[in-house]
């Protein structure tokens, strides 16, 4: 089982990294946002069966028992079959097929989950850097939107959750402060970590929204299992869509000496896939923003 953070050493290979300057977070408007919101509060919309949140269509009830009703829509639908039903007794003769259910969507806060491949490479200081920048930009945000953002780190022989999901800007720049660089690549613990967090989340908040970020080559060479590297890394990466978790992955390998790895990865996990050279906090952060939308 991953661990949680510990700190890297000069003697394991471990070197910090600085993160690059931050910049201003812009205000984030989705679609829908724009739509229903024009003040503050959680960005993204979702759909929910529960008799909260703003009605925003009907639809043929999908069970029996119907529990949030649409009466005007059930009206509209009875309408044009009065004259033929017995309604001596009635204003408004009604049947089964005639009911209609409430649509309904309430504002859901986002979880923003990075896991970073911190094993010694050319890219490594800047693939830091960058994510560093990116991950402090998002928290001036998720401040004000109640999205939390939580970072892995995997090098070595395991994966570590630096920083649990928060929305604390503070919590956050405590524990990016102390990230080292160095050793191997355990892309399947960073996987199997992230994949357990998700899973936790979905249990205790079960409408956010959820979006990986994995910056990595896809190159891993440390198994937690019989599996070869490679086929255990694809492996997990079904079971994060099979959560229902959408992703984005950013390949770290320079373009003379990339194999196809990430992209193959990307594949697996049906995200897009950046490459180095789109890199920056800037582009980085854009690009965490259009997922989201």
């Amino acid at each position: 089982m991953p661990n949680e953070a510990q700190d890297g050493h000069w003697w394991e290979g471990g070197q910090k990294v600085a993160s690059k300057q931050e910049f201003s977070a812009r205000r984030l408007d989705t679609q829908l946002d724009r739509l229903t919101r024009k003040t503050a509060g959680r960005r993204s919309q979702t759909k929910t069966d529960r008799k909260r949140g703003h009605y925003i269509q009907s639809r043929i009830p999908r069970k029996d028992k119907v529990t949030d009703l649409a009466f005007d829509a059930t009206i509209r639908a009875a309408a044009p079959y009065q004259q033929r039903r017995d309604r001596s007794k009635l204003a408004l003769a009604l049947t089964k097929n005639d009911l209609r259910e409430k649509v309904r969507v309430r504002r859901s806060a986002n979880l923003i989950l990075f896991a970073v491949d911190a094993s010694w490479s050319m890219a490594v200081s800047e693939r830091m850097e960058a994510t560093k920048g990116a991950i402090m930009s998002l928290l001036t945000d998720a401040y004000q939107r109640r999205d939390r953002v939580g970072l892995i780190v995997f090098n070595k022989n395991d994966a570590h959750l630096v920083l649990k999901p928060t929305n604390s800007v503070m919590l956050a720049k405590n524990a990016l402060a102390d990230i080292a660089i160095g050793g191997k690549t355990p892309l399947s613990a960073g996987l199997s970590l992230a994949y357990d967090v998700f899973r936790k989340e979905s249990y205790t908040h079960p409408e956010v929204q959820q979006l990986f970020i994995l910056l990595t080559d896809g190159a891993g060479n440390v198994s937690i299992s019989h599996l070869p590297p490679k086929n255990e890394a694809l492996q997990l990466s079904t079971m994060i869509v099979e959560a229902n978790v959408r992703s984005v992955v950013i390949n770290m390998e320079h373009a003379a000496f990339d194999q196809g790895l990430a992209q193959e990865l990307a594949d697996h996990l049906e995200a897009p896939c950046y490459t180095l050279e789109d890199l920056r906090a800037e582009t980085l952060y854009q690009a965490v923003l259009d997922e989201m939308k």
